[in-house]
């Protein structure tokens, strides 16, 4: 037994646990996702910066996942295209606008948006919020306001507006990250390892999938949830969602 790893599953079980007492915020954004998809308006997703992508690849093509989500994933804060290019770019405001216009943000009235960001500080991050908020999209923040209120105005990780993610949705949900990312100390090593952000943010994802999927079977729809395409009758289930969704959808096929 490694009483390290011991520990990192016990602090990961523990934020779940935490994660799970923000039910009435989760059902709440499950509600305001099933109107757009009742009414048939587009449902964003976009993690604006490094590994807050994983939260929204998460949900993308996901098997026992939702086909709506339009995930925005652009290859400027993708690590693939470099780590740290990744990272200027997140800093850097004005960017979000063009990309929120390349993936049609904000067409038709009714749409809705989840931003997935670790820390939601970042300049790409607030524009993004602040920009889907002028064109009328409504805003859902998944971020943890523990380290937002750690860091001072003017940091160079900052939006220049020095304004958080947490403060700025229309609704929030805590994925309780805690400061710093990481959870595991050993023993003779100053730095602790052991990260939990992509954790923490896969987790709200598909807890939020849950009640979308409860609310929706609420209202007398039938979930348009994705198979495993790997299963017996995956691909022919999968056909009429990605035939429907594909025109939407940018990533889908």
């Amino acid at each position: 037994m490694s009483k390290e790893i011991t520990s990192y599953r016990e602090q990961l079980c523990e934020i779940f646990r935490l994660i799970e007492q923000e039910t009435p915020s989760i059902q709440k954004a499950a509600a305001v996702i099933a109107d757009a998809i009742q009414a048939d308006r587009t449902v964003h997703a976009i993690g604006p910066g490094g590994h807050s992508n994983l939260g929204v690849e998460e949900v993308l093509w996901r098997a026992g996942g939702l086909a709506v989500w339009n995930a925005i994933l652009d290859p400027g804060t993708n690590l693939i295209h470099g780590a740290k290019r990744s990272n200027f770019i997140e800093r850097t405001p004005g960017y979000a606008k063009g990309v929120l216009d390349a993936y049609g943000v904000g067409r038709q009235p009714g749409e809705v948006i989840v931003i997935v960001n670790a820390y939601g500080i970042n300049a790409m991050t607030i524009d993004t919020v602040l920009e889907c908020k002028r064109r009328g999209v409504t805003t859902i923040g998944v971020t943890s306001p523990t380290f937002a209120k750690l860091v001072p105005p003017g940091h160079i990780a900052r939006h220049p507006s020095n304004k958080n993610l947490y403060e700025e949705v229309d609704i929030f949900i805590d994925n309780h990250l805690p400061a710093g990312d990481t959870l595991v100390s050993i023993d003779g090593f100053e730095e602790k390892v052991g990260s939990a952000s992509t954790f923490c943010n896969c987790f709200v994802m598909n807890c939020l999938v849950i009640e979308i999927v409860k609310e929706l079977l609420a209202r007398g729809i039938t979930p348009p949830v994705f198979m495993s395409a790997n299963m017996p009758g995956g691909d022919e289930h999968n056909k009429a969602l990605e035939e429907k969704y594909g025109g939407v959808i940018k990533h889908l096929l």
